[in-house]
């Protein structure tokens, strides 16, 4: 399994062991080997035991370095957790890898959550793989739309769920005896959502502000990462140091929390946010769950995807004690809380994946992108991650001359950062005091 962020490892890991149950099974001789694709959100070793999900084996590797791997090293089934255009570098890259090979691995690949932008861009970056695994029928009809529009094939979409759903459904009776009478009232925030400074700045107030509305309920800010670690996207104002802007007036009932996200909604009576996936996670598990509207219901922010959910609040309307009610369909046709039991989600792609490993051979695999029928688009694609058109390696492209190239851009990255950082402290520490003297002469 090959995947190059936090979230995308918990998806990918858990969809392996999803779709070969005993892949960890001493008895059976399965095993998950693991592989994170060097770059900008390459998760950490803390990242990593946050998450929850082991590997029996696990190296960094660049995408030249894994092709090569997947060539030499025999696999019944290979999962694709990557942001789009690596999808693409690695269905390339592997075959032309494969070439001529009498047998060659179940490809499959998919999404790590909710899929709200890029929809036709991020899907026939992905198109090629044996399988893509759709999370809900609500995806799995957008995905075969998408494919059967510009004229490629759709089997490869097969519909499942979430790996990460299930856990304890919620009981009101469990907040019995804890020392917060009202609940746990978990914010869970993303790195991107909002994008800026003023509405992360209103979101983490108005969190505040509920703490100390409602004295008896404990307010949990669950926080994606520590400054400086990356994750699926970048975090250019981390919560850690708006709240610092707060002084140390907070109340008693209010704290900021890593760690894994089911065990922070163990104890969680109410899970708000703008529009994670941790939604689905707490909506699987009937606990009650609030999309924010404060800052508008838009594309931008994701949070147009739960219209129709029910689920739709402000702070205000939290404030006043208001708990969403989700609309039961709504739930159904994105894959959470639906009928049967959440096993039986994945006995489609189980078997799917099963079938195809079990065949004498496997055609090559066939993106649709080629340099055909995207030539000004897919060879920037393909050289990012080290390949030429034709999925071959690039010249110089090895894995030591990547390792350097990766370690110069990281040096000079960080001193361009430390540079621009050191000039905005002096601008608004001596620069701007002075202009402002100079205004009022």
């Amino acid at each position: 399994m090959l995947a190059d962020s936090d979230t995308r490892w918990k998806w990918g890991a858990l969809t392996a062991h999803r779709l070969v149950p005993d892949a960890s099974g001493a008895a059976s001789g399965r095993r998950l080997d693991g592989f994170l694709l060097r770059g900008r959100a390459t998760p950490t070793a803390r990242q990593l035991t946050e998450v929850g999900v082991r590997a029996d084996a696990l190296r960094e590797v660049t995408g030249v370095e894994f092709v090569r791997a997947m060539d030499r090293e025999r696999y019944d089934v290979i999962v694709l957790s990557l942001v789009g255009g690596a999808v693409q570098a690695m269905l390339h890259g592997l075959r032309h890898a494969w070439q001529g090979a009498a047998r060659r691995p179940v490809v499959v690949t998919g999404y790590v959550g909710v899929v709200y932008e890029k929809l036709a861009d991020g899907l026939l970056l992905r198109h090629g793989a044996d399988v893509v695994l759709a999370n809900s029928r609500h995806d799995a009809d957008r995905f075969r739309d998408v494919y059967t529009g510009v004229g490629a094939d759709a089997d490869s979409v097969v519909e499942c769920a979430l790996p990460f759903l299930g856990g304890a459904r919620y009981d009101e009776k469990a907040r019995q005896g804890r020392k917060y009478t009202g609940g746990t009232v978990v914010f869970a925030v993303q790195p991107s959502v909002p994008d800026n400074r003023a509405d992360r700045t209103y979101l983490l107030r108005r969190a505040v502000d509920h703490a100390r509305r409602h004295p008896d309920r404990e307010v949990v800010v669950k926080l994606r990462s520590k400054p400086g670690e990356h994750t699926t996207h970048i975090e250019e104002l981390p919560y850690q140091k708006l709240i610092a802007k707060f002084g140390d007036d907070l109340p008693a009932n209010f704290r900021l929390a890593y760690g894994n996200m089911g065990e922070v909604l163990d104890t969680a009576d109410l899970l708000v946010t703008v529009s994670s996936t941790a939604a689905l996670e707490s909506l699987h598990r009937s606990i009650p769950t609030a999309i924010l509207t404060d800052l508008g219901v838009r594309e931008a922010l994701g949070n147009h995807h739960f219209l129709g959910s029910g689920c739709l609040a402000s702070w205000d309307q939290l404030d006043a004690g208001h708990l969403p009610e989700p609309n039961a369909e709504w739930l159904s046709r994105q894959g959470v809380a639906a009928d049967g039991p959440y096993e039986t989600w994945f006995d489609a792609a189980r078997e799917r994946v099963a079938e195809l490993a079990a065949a004498e051979t496997l055609p090559p695999l066939a993106p649709f992108y080629t340099p055909v029928t995207a030539p000004g688009y897919l060879p920037g694609r393909l050289a990012r991650y080290g390949f030429a058109p034709d999925g071959s390696p690039r010249p110089g492209a090895g894995a030591e001359d990547q390792a350097q190239v990766g370690a110069l851009r990281r040096v000079v990255r960080n001193t361009m950062r430390e540079a621009a950082r050191g000039a905005y402290r002096h601008g608004v520490q001596r620069v701007a005091p002075v202009i402002r003297r100079m205004g009022e002469l």
